[in-house]
């Protein structure tokens, strides 16, 4: 039986990744910041947030030892911070400029790896904090990143569904199509199979993706014959795209929601066979009053909260308020206010359709991985949401997030037909009950 012990409600802005060290909590937010947390009472540490992204930060992650503290950002750059007072050690600017999606630690802390957008993977030697090998994936962007437990292997996953094993050389030694529609994360076990079937230096791994799947494998490192992926099965349990998984290390892991907890059929050392995966992160419909409150301090409607408190408005409520039941019911008078609110509420409802049906990824602005309200098609081809492509303009940035090319022309084309697919598929989604209705 799991008991929530605490809620953290200090971000602005959705939370994209957390980590754990032996005595701290790291949280990182598309409000551009990380904010450290101690262990033993949730306070804040003195030194938090952490500021230093000028777009939203997608990953965070502790070294081993939990001195040091990476984060990667829309904005190109991994920085590198020390966890014990907040100083930022390094600026790590990806070499391509593209928006770094993943960063992990090497079990000894030697390197780091980040993985961008633009499917380009950077080993960083931790000592010198200068690039020590780069490369890059055929398709996609990556996504997810693990390493070996000697440290001389990595894995990395792609959005195009691709799992690919790279030396600290950063030779490719293998590539897998893994998942359909793309990989969301992957985990290595740190104890190695000792079912009698396969040689020393086999480990079992797990890959997770938007088909629902989570898929275990053999993998095999070893300096003489490289590195070989064996698919072993799939674990069909999820309804919905399986965003997390990890191998459970003392058995005291821990997911909120749609948690699936997996007992493998081999002989490993029972520390480390057992998988625990997230398909659904909390959506605004699955908010508590309390949730509810929370939000609208955020978003400047501070004043509103008794009120919606007296009216027991909560997540379910609140997708479900109309200009009618904000005049009739909760009798706020201002029309300016009123229509604040409903947009507000419009936003919201647009991010709890992307975090709980898998989202094509044409829909989803490049920047931000949100659902574009507004596209616009730039000089490079691609598609933006307008005011994240405008906001990365405004920042003296002339380059193609996607590409890193110059931009020929900083003229913005409304993209109607991709709007109009955007509006068609939202439509669907209500009809099919999936979504609260706009």
């Amino acid at each position: 039986m799991a008991t929530l012990i605490h809620t953290l409600r200090d971000h602005s802005d959705d939370v994209n990744c957390c980590a754990f060290s032996s005595s701290c909590l790291a949280t990182c937010s598309l409000d551009k910041s990380i904010r450290i947390y101690s262990l033993n009472d949730f306070t804040e540490l003195p030194y938090s947030p952490l500021k230093g992204h000028t777009y939203a930060v997608h990953c965070c992650c502790f070294s081993p030892s939990g001195h040091t503290l990476a984060s990667c950002s829309t904005d190109g750059a991994t920085i590198v911070w020390d966890a014990r007072d907040g100083r930022m050690l390094a600026v790590l600017e990806q070499p391509t400029g593209s928006p770094v999606r993943v960063c992990r630690f090497s079990p000894e802390s030697s390197y780091l790896v980040s993985g961008a957008a633009d499917g380009s993977v950077v080993l960083w030697n931790m000592h010198s904090m200068k690039i020590y090998r780069s490369g890059n994936v055929k398709d996609g962007s990556l996504v997810a990143c693990a390493f070996s437990p000697c440290g001389n292997f990595f894995v990395t996953g792609s959005s195009c569904g691709d799992l690919t094993v790279w030396d600290d050389k950063m030779r490719c030694l293998c590539n897998e199509k893994a998942h359909d529609l793309g990989v969301t994360c992957c985990d290595i076990s740190s104890h190695p199979v000792s079912d009698g079937e396969h040689a020393s230096g086999y480990f079992q791994m797990a890959s997770c993706g938007q088909d629902n799947k989570i898929k275990v494998w053999f993998i095999l490192f070893a300096d003489f014959l490289g590195g070989e992926l064996r698919y072993k099965c799939t674990l069909s349990g999820h309804s919905a795209p399986v965003l997390a998984c990890a191998f459970s290390y003392d058995g005291q892991m821990l997911y909120d929601q749609s948690v699936h907890v997996w007992q493998l059929d081999n002989r490993q050392p029972c520390a480390g066979n057992a998988i625990e995966s997230n398909s659904k992160i909390r959506t605004a419909e699955n908010w508590s009053e309390d949730d509810v409150s929370a939000w609208l301090c955020a978003q400047g409607f501070a004043e509103l909260v008794g009120l919606f408190k007296v009216n027991n408005i909560d997540g379910k409520e609140l997708l479900n308020l109309t200009r009618e039941s904000l005049t009739n019911e909760l009798k706020i008078e201002s029309l300016g206010l009123r229509s604040k609110i409903l947009q507000k509420i419009k936003e919201l409802r647009i991010k709890t359709v992307s975090v709980s049906i898998a989202v094509p990824d044409e829909f989803l602005c490049p920047i931000t991985r949100e659902l574009m309200k507004d596209p616009v098609i730039a000089a490079d081809g691609y598609s933006y949401e307008k005011e994240a492509i405008e906001n990365w303009i405004s920042n003296k940035r002339r380059s193609s997030p996607m590409t890193n090319l110059p931009l020929p022309s900083l003229v913005l084309t409304p993209n109607r037909t991709l709007k109009m697919a955007i509006s068609r598929w939202l439509e669907t989604q209500q009809k099919c009950g999936e979504t609260t209705s706009f």
